[in-house]
């Protein structure tokens, strides 16, 4: 009896393939956690660039990532696992964690909807924080926390030098802030800035995006 299409098989043994390899299921592992450009990779993995350039085709092949250009440095990409990349997998990597503290340059939208996202559904403490912060939290991003039942603290963004702890899971929301922090040992999920377009559709795509890490990010997390 034929109970699954053709085309849906076919992906199915294509990721299976593709995870095989011990390389290409470390790399996979590590983009669980967040995004990567093959600079990292390379470092991370100790392999040679052309290798991992055939590692990271195979997985786009096999539909498990994608890759992006930076906002902040044209040349330079990002990959991150693809939705629903590992639908019935489970990932291999868990970390304890005494506080989570989410990081983008501005500290007015994207760490602030991620640390009071994680409050949600977590009890490990967050936080959050800025490189430049801005003077206030961006009206925009109020207003979709609003929209999705969620209330973001009236406080004014804070700069990162005053907020961070060394012993906080540091997650960088934005790739200005990655990038110009390559010396803190974290994670990056490089979520699109919502103030460059300003409308609601932005702001709610970052939530989204943000929301969905999270569900990832949670159980993969212990209290320290």
């Amino acid at each position: 009896m034929k109970t699954e299409a053709d085309d849906t098989f076919q992906a199915r043994v294509a990721r299976h393939a593709a995870l095989a390899d011990p390389a290409r299921l470390r790399i996979v592992d590590l983009l669980t956690l967040g995004d990567l450009s093959p600079t990292e990779l390379q470092s991370e993995l100790g392999m040679p660039s052309n290798l991992l350039s055939h590692h990271l085709r195979t997985l786009e092949d096999a539909g498990l990532a994608t890759r992006h250009r930076s906002e902040a440095d044209k040349r330079r990409s990002y990959f991150r696992l693809a939705a629903g990349a590992l639908d019935g997998l489970v990932p291999g990597v868990v970390q304890n964690a005494s506080r989570v503290l989410f990081v983008c340059t501005r500290n007015s939208a994207r760490s602030q909807l991620a640390a009071a996202l994680w409050r949600q559904v977590s009890s490990i403490p967050s936080a959050s924080a800025g490189t430049h912060p801005a003077d206030r939290i961006a009206p925009g991003a109020v207003d979709a926390a609003r929209r999705h039942g969620l209330d973001l603290p009236d406080v004014a963004p804070r700069s990162l030098d005053d907020v961070a702890a060394a012993a906080d899971f540091v997650v960088t929301v934005c790739d200005n802030a990655h990038e110009e922090l390559p010396e803190i040992r974290g994670i990056h999920w490089s979520v699109a800035d919502p103030l460059r377009a300003g409308t609601k559709e932005a702001f709610d795509r970052a939530f989204d995006d943000i929301a969905h890490r999270i569900t990832g990010l949670v159980p993969r997390l212990s209290a320290a």
